[in-house]
């Protein structure tokens, strides 16, 4: 295992690490709005860990927050919820060993403010880890949401009750009307520069209005339609893009539909 550290990313030394690989916060938008999230949901109990090679740098990071907070549609009130992990910013630096430590910080401070135990949505593909790393540690699959989200959790008791998705997520999008529907929260960084580029393709090549929904707040988030919580694309109640998106798979996405 590669020599490193784990920092305690704050609100006060946020700006010095950055978050995905976004470090300029004068340059960018998604880290500024980043950064004003975190320091609003911190009191709550979010927080964000960094895991720094010592001849790699930053490497990556998870955060987590408690369950009554999740930024995604579940039911996890008493676990901690694991809101996104990512490491090894370069290849070499993947396989080291930094996720395991990463969720382990978490798992012991579960522990230690008394939680049920730690939860966390899996899929396999872009944007979220998979099902792979989290059972070696002992996390279980206890629920599942279309097409292909898992709901996994490592209880601390196990008689205690499972989390679960919210089980009116596909209702949620009767709520949504026909035409182009872009969901969004300052939780994921991507979802600025991709945003503003799709909704000009939409607009511009495709000739769709688009309704722009930024998720600001856990009630909102939660009531998402999407297991991913904090982001989602849809189209006449369907929904299209689960997860952030390039504006050329947006693009292709769209042929095939409007074809």
């Amino acid at each position: 295992m590669s020599a490193f550290e784990i920092i305690d990313v704050t609100p006060e030394n946020i700006a010095d690490y950055g978050v995905c690989g976004y470090k300029d916060i004068k340059k960018h938008a998604e880290l500024r709005n980043k950064i004003q999230w975190f320091t609003d949901y911190y009191p709550k109990g979010l927080r964000i860990k960094a895991v720094i090679s010592e001849d790699g740098g930053y490497q990556g990071m998870i955060e987590y927050i408690p369950g009554n907070y999740a930024h995604r549609p579940v039911e996890a009130d008493g676990y901690m919820f694991i809101h996104c992990l990512y490491v090894g910013l370069k290849k070499e630096y993947k396989g080291k060993g930094f996720g395991q430590a990463l969720i382990e910080g978490c798992i012991d401070e579960a522990k230690n403010d008394g939680m049920k135990g730690v939860t966390v949505v899996t899929r396999k593909g872009s944007f979220m880890a998979n099902d792979a790393i989290f059972k070696k540690m002992g996390f279980e699959v206890v629920d599942q949401a279309k097409p292909d989200f898992h709901l996994m959790v490592k209880k601390f008791d196990v008689k205690t009750e499972d989390p679960k998705f919210k089980e009116d997520m596909q209702a949620n999008l009767e709520n949504f009307g026909s035409g182009l529907t872009i969901l969004r929260s300052p939780q994921c960084p991507y979802t600025e520069k991709n945003v503003k580029a799709m909704m000009a393709t939409a607009q511009d090549d495709f000739h769709l209005e688009v309704q722009l929904i930024d998720l600001s707040d856990v009630e909102a988030a939660q009531n998402s339609p999407c297991p991913f919580g904090t982001f989602a694309i849809i189209y006449d109640r369907k929904i299209i893009s689960h997860h952030p998106i390039s504006n050329t798979r947006f693009v292709n996405i769209l042929e095939k539909l409007l074809k």
